[in-house]
């Protein structure tokens, strides 16, 4: 397993990972879609400049499917693009989600993922990029079984995404997912949990919360996970100074679990 972070596109960012002693960076795209495309040459020259690979681009909380039951094209035209890209970048790994639009069943709802899903599959399978699921809940609803059994469970070159803290807050068995789904696994996210009184409290860096690190690192090892731990440091505590020795101290843990 490789270590890396999240980060953003310009020079300063990748500067950062390296100064961090990373080479992985996540680039989470979400609604600065048009800023990503217009700078992927710029941001493979930075990625080829300081010798930081990417490790996947992402898309969360967008509209895949319409109040109408249709795909929705524009969107799926722009993660055309964003696939694209990840191509000319080198990141082997596209994530994205689906919306759940509630004038619809369960089961259209699943079906009408599928729909969308195959066809980022069918474009992404020949640039040799797996698509995979968030198990994010913003705005979407393949995060978990039931969906992950039905729509995962049929297409299966569609891959997850995973991240332990929406597991925890969800209230859920974030082992017990890994032990299921580990082999479907393309990128993790390293991210602290803090729950006080029953209720989120903060995302601490890892290592400082109360997510059982070791023992999910191992499963990954033990269910031949091989990718990228992406550090996603969230907290609106662990700012400025703080903020910069509690990632320092994350890459030290983490670093710990690593083979």
């Amino acid at each position: 397993m490789k270590l890396g972070i999240i980060n953003w596109i310009y020079e300063e960012h990748f500067k950062d990972v390296s100064d961090k002693g990373l080479e992985y960076l996540e680039i989470c795209v979400n609604d600065r879609d048009k800023e990503f495309l217009e700078n992927v040459e710029k941001t493979k020259e930075l990625s080829e400049k300081y010798n930081i690979k990417i490790s996947s681009v992402g898309r969360w909380g967008s509209d895949r499917i319409l109040k109408t039951g249709e795909l929705n094209d524009e969107e799926l035209s722009i993660e055309y693009k964003l696939i694209d890209a990840c191509q000319k970048l080198d990141a082997p790994v596209y994530v994205t989600g689906c919306n759940y639009v509630e004038e619809f069943s369960y089961y259209e709802n699943v079906t009408f993922a599928i729909k969308y899903f195959e066809k980022l599959i069918e474009y992404a399978k020949p640039k040799n990029i797996k698509i995979a699921t968030y198990n994010c809940r913003w705005n979407n609803f393949v995060h978990s079984d039931p969906a992950w059994n039905l729509i995962h469970g049929y297409l299966k070159d569609l891959y997850i995404k995973y991240d332990t803290s929406h597991c925890i807050y969800d209230g859920g068995d974030y082992l017990s997912e890994t032990k299921k789904w580990c082999n479907r696994f393309a990128h993790v996210h390293i991210k602290g949990v803090l729950v006080v009184d029953g209720q989120r409290y903060d995302d601490p860096p890892a290592g400082l919360d109360q997510t059982d690190w070791s023992s999910f690192i191992g499963m990954l090892y033990s269910g031949g996970y091989d990718g990228v731990l992406s550090i996603e440091p969230h907290s609106p505590l662990w700012q400025g100074e703080l903020g910069r020795k509690g990632i320092e101290y994350t890459i030290r843990y983490i670093k710990k679990f690593m083979l």
